[in-house]
């Protein structure tokens, strides 16, 4: 949808853009985010052509955009930014019905179009269509500004830091109203923030910046589990992803070589394992290390004058998980089936690690204080 290929950008002498690349796909939200001066918001306005390039190629479809008539690339795109620009001596109405105007829609499209965008933001359009600007609140105003971001049904929509001169309480549902259409309308959004919880909560991809360059370009997960640059670890916060636990994952923080045993091993041969491990059980695995059960100390001793081999007392039916799957998951799973400990399989069946209790206990503590 969004290509940037080698695009340079200069203000007389200063490199603001270094020869970035980025590609944006269709339907995609995408953030771009940094520190002051980085770049994101030149970047954002050479989409519209706001902003020139100094060399390199923006393409949009596959259309090099300095081919097109720059006046009907902007009608075509949405744009919203933190001022709103509404224009005060416009009733609501014709503030949202600008671009249809501009287009030639006829009068009566144009108003079914409001009537609709109002509904789409939650705003009545008996209440609020002939209404100014003056007369609503700083959320109510911003809401205008995304439903006349949508009046012509543009493919792509640019935001610029759109929220930040909000309340606290406004911004929040703003952005979760935002989460809500781009679910319903599926647009390619490029977004400006500064606030990496912004970022988290809304990009589908985050592209991190500084000094004009890209550092990293990926999904939230990614950049909070796998940081590419000490400054985007420090950017994001070498904590955040303990502090958002949806994000952690189970290979994150399971043990990765768990004491096990083969179902052939004797109950004394267990029990002297489990001894010198200092664990009070055994994953069961086959001679291809898949999990086929699990014994602890309290099924050994229980059939310690009836059974010779793990074989005959282990237990088949195990509870695992993946390397994959969110802690948040893992930790309804032991709460739900009392259980202190949760095995982590691939997808053949295959042990690589075990999660307990206390090791999540510990591991956490450690990610939180340490």
């Amino acid at each position: 949808m969004i290509r940037f290929e080698n695009v340079v950008k200069k203000f007389g002498d200063t490199e603001v853009i270094k020869g970035i690349n980025l590609e944006i796909g269709d339907n995609e939200l995408v953030v771009l985010i940094g520190p002051s001066g980085c770049g994101k918001t030149t970047s954002l306005k050479m989409i519209n052509r706001l902003i020139e390039p100094t060399s390199g190629t923006i393409y949009i479809n596959d259309q090099d955009i300095l081919k097109s008539n720059p006046i009907d690339l902007r009608r075509n795109m949405g744009y919203v930014i933190q001022q709103i620009g509404l224009f005060p001596h416009m009733t609501v109405g014709e503030n949202i019905e600008l671009l249809p105007l501009l287009k030639n829609w006829p009068k009566e499209k144009r108003r079914k179009r409001a009537e609709e965008l109002l509904d789409l933001v939650g705003m009545s359009p008996n209440e609020y269509m002939d209404r100014y600007p003056s007369e609503l609140s700083g959320g109510q105003q911003q809401r205008i500004g995304v439903a006349r971001a949508l009046a012509t049904n543009p493919e792509i929509i640019l935001m610029d830091e759109p929220f930040s001169a909000l309340d606290p309480i406004t911004r929040t549902q703003l952005q979760d109203e935002l989460f809500n259409l781009q679910q319903e309308l599926k647009k390619t959004i490029v977004f400006v923030t500064h606030d990496m919880d912004e970022a988290l909560k809304l990009g589908d991809r985050i592209c991190i910046m500084r000094d004009g360059q890209v550092l990293q370009f990926d999904t939230p997960e990614v950049l909070l589990r796998h940081p590419s640059h000490g400054f985007v670890e420090e950017f994001i916060g070498k904590k955040r992803m303990w502090q958002q636990p949806e994000y952690v994952k189970v290979e994150d923080i399971m043990i990765q070589n768990p004491i096990k045993a083969m179902p052939a091993r004797t109950l004394t041969q267990a029990m002297e394992i489990m001894s010198a491990s200092g664990v009070d059980s055994l994953l069961i695995v086959d001679d291809k290390n898949k999990l086929i059960g699990i014994a602890t100390a309290g099924d050994i001793r229980q059939n310690w004058d009836k059974a010779k081999k793990l074989d005959e007392i282990y237990k088949r039916e195990v509870l695992g998980v993946r390397p994959e799957d969110s802690i948040v998951e893992v930790l309804k799973m032991m709460a739900q089936n009392n259980i202190g400990y949760v095995p982590v399989t691939d997808a053949k069946g295959t042990l690589k690690g075990l999660i307990t209790r206390s090791s999540l206990v510990k591991v956490l503590g450690e990610k939180y204080v340490g």
